[in-house]
């Protein structure tokens, strides 16, 4: 039995392949539960044109990320922490202090979005990356300055 899957299944395919199955796993399983659809000219057809839209919609938001990125890389945050001799932080700078630092300016990003390989304990000018899409990474430049 041939169907064309709507959702990914594990160890069979992605969203939109068409797959042969099994009639049982296919009528008993897949099927039910709106996982996969019979492969039938018009059911294609169908498929196809969600995947064009699919395509359209992904596109669009890569655009968007492309110009959020432009925003983030021209955008500098300050952190003002407490700082003891040789510049060594009391604490840290992590994801959550430049995720507020970043509402501050009016950008709203969520705190797992930005990476740090380590928590900042200087002060100085950092580099940090922001996922901004699953395809498009931005670089914030943080500075850390003495409180």
């Amino acid at each position: 039995m041939q169907v064309i899957l709507r959702k990914d299944v594990e160890k069979l395919g992605a969203a939109g392949d068409m797959v042969e199955v099994s009639n049982g796993y296919g009528r008993n399983y897949l099927l039910p539960r709106g996982l996969a659809i019979e492969a039938s000219p018009k059911n294609i057809k169908t498929i196809e044109h969600e995947k064009r839209l699919i395509a359209e919609r992904k596109k669009n938001a890569i655009r968007d990320a492309e110009s959020f990125k432009k925003r983030l890389s021209e955008t500098s945050v300050t952190v003002a922490m407490q700082a003891g001799e040789e510049d060594k932080l009391f604490g840290a700078v992590t994801s959550m202090d430049i995720a507020e630092a970043l509402s501050k300016e009016g950008i709203s990003i969520d705190k797992r979005n930005i990476i740090l390989d380590e928590p900042i304990k200087r002060l100085g000018i950092y580099a940090v990356n922001v996922k901004v899409h699953p395809e498009v990474m931005a670089e914030l430049k943080v500075w850390v300055v003495k409180l």
